[in-house]
């Protein structure tokens, strides 16, 4: 008896079979290329089937139960109505649609005018200029109809920055009508866990999620109150609402719960990534021992443009004070991403949600010991590390949900590695020095 998960990231294939108990029985991975030109980031989806085809080579045991794919949030080509590829992947951070949102505010303004970000999915299918020969394939479907032989829906999750409507449960066909969009190229809707079809040998295939959601049920942040934070390139914010919250900002969207109720959060623009561009040759595993706080901070930008916990397309990277040397540099940006997550807690439980009361961390910056602590002490409450954190261990457990509690599935399955309780909050002075600076420079509206 296993499940299989796999996560199509950004920079490779991962793939992770687990039993009933939680335990992982193996694990395998694949490296991906991206080609990125200015604005534009693409990959080539037949690189995505090869490396999937790798690793379940790698992982599949004798008896498998089933397999659940997650992929990054708003990837998606264009095939023809048989899924084969027609465009290369357009990738979830591509920017070169920004131009199209404006159209599609317009469309339906009650609808977008704070619900639409520019590097969604919808924004670059206008630019490519879909026709009813066409078909909107998000990553995981493309992966999943290559696995059962066939087309394949979409489940909530990846629809939904492509527009679709998750409170109507239904495409706004009205609002794509306006757009110039038919109706035939967008793929039939499920939830995550209904099952889409069986492979050659038998094995069931289930629709996913998209990876910060997997990543959230690697993390068991399924019940109101829970919350789960991704750090790797990126920041991502996952959390569980009875309610839908509104955000007129925009800034925070929620996915469905597949066991009803909402998880809402958002992306941000910063993370771990920055690192790689202001240290480019430095071990990072020796500088987050050698941190200690410091009173600089780094708003850590790769790039123009924020997006969560506040949308400011102008945003862009700043210091506060004077790291100097690479250990100071180090703990700038940590400080800076530190703050930019408890800023996000802020705005989410302003919104309505659940008081904050811990937090789970996953990505791939949990590796820094410091840098845990750090964001424990700056966020106030205690922060928990997930055993097995991989956004392909959380598909792993929706497979092994299906027809059941994806909620009651991930508690049987989901062991905590360590709990990290907060220390003095020495840095509040500086963080209100850091958002301070946010709203002078017109970040925060």
């Amino acid at each position: 008896m296993g499940w299989i998960g796999v996560d199509l990231g950004t920079q490779s294939v991962r793939a992770v079979l687990a039993d009933g108990d939680g335990s992982v029985l193996a694990r395998a991975a694949r490296p991906l290329v991206s080609h990125r030109d200015s604005a534009r980031h693409e990959q080539d989806p037949q690189s995505w089937l090869d490396a999937v085809d790798a690793v379940l080579a790698e992982v599949a045991g004798p008896e498998l139960d089933g397999i659940a794919i997650c992929s990054t949030s708003g990837t998606f080509l264009l095939t023809d109505a048989q899924g084969r590829p027609i465009t290369p992947a357009l990738m979830y951070d591509d920017a070169r649609a920004a131009g199209q949102r404006a159209r599609i505010v317009d469309a339906d303004p009650d609808r977008w005018a704070t619900a639409m970000q520019p590097t969604w999915a919808l924004p670059k299918l206008l630019w490519l200029k879909a026709t009813e020969s066409h078909r909107i394939v998000h990553s995981a479907d493309f992966v999943a109809a290559h696995l059962v032989g066939h087309p394949v829906a979409t489940d909530t999750s990846h629809a939904l920055k492509s527009g679709y409507d998750l409170v109507a449960d239904a495409w706004p066909q009205a609002a794509f009508d306006k757009l110039d969009l038919p109706a035939s190229i967008f793929p039939d809707v499920v939830l995550p866990g209904t099952e889409l079809g069986r492979t050659p040998a038998g094995v069931p295939v289930y629709a996913g999620m998209t990876d910060g959601c997997a990543a959230q049920i690697a993390a068991g942040a399924l019940a109101p109150g829970s919350w789960n934070s991704v750090l790797g390139t990126t920041l991502v914010l996952k959390g569980v609402s009875k309610d839908l919250l509104y955000d007129p900002t925009g800034a925070v969207y929620s996915h469905r719960h597949p066991d009803g109720g909402w998880l809402p959060g958002g992306a941000s623009s910063t993370g771990a990534g920055v690192l790689t561009e202001l240290l480019p040759d430095a071990d990072l595993d020796a500088l987050d021992k050698a941190a200690s706080p410091i009173d600089a901070v780094i708003y850590p930008l790769t790039k123009t443009g924020e997006r969560f916990p506040f949308v400011a397309p102008q945003a862009e990277r700043f210091t506060l004070g004077n790291p100097a040397g690479d250990v100071a540099t180090y703990v700038a940006v940590l400080q800076g991403v530190a703050f930019i997550e408890r800023l996000a807690f802020e705005h989410l439980v302003g919104l309505g949600a659940d008081p904050l009361r811990s937090v789970s961390l996953t990505g791939g910056a949990v590796r820094g010991g410091y840098w845990n602590q750090l964001r424990a002490d700056v966020l106030g409450v205690p922060v928990e590390l997930p055993a097995t954190p991989d956004p392909a261990y959380g598909m792993a457990i929706l497979a092994a949900s299906s027809g059941g509690s994806l909620t009651e599935t991930a508690r049987r399955m989901v062991k905590t590695a360590r709990i990290l309780e907060p220390g003095p909050r020495r840095l509040d002075e500086l963080y209100g020095e850091f958002v301070a600076e946010l709203d002078r420079r017109g970040y925060l509206g």
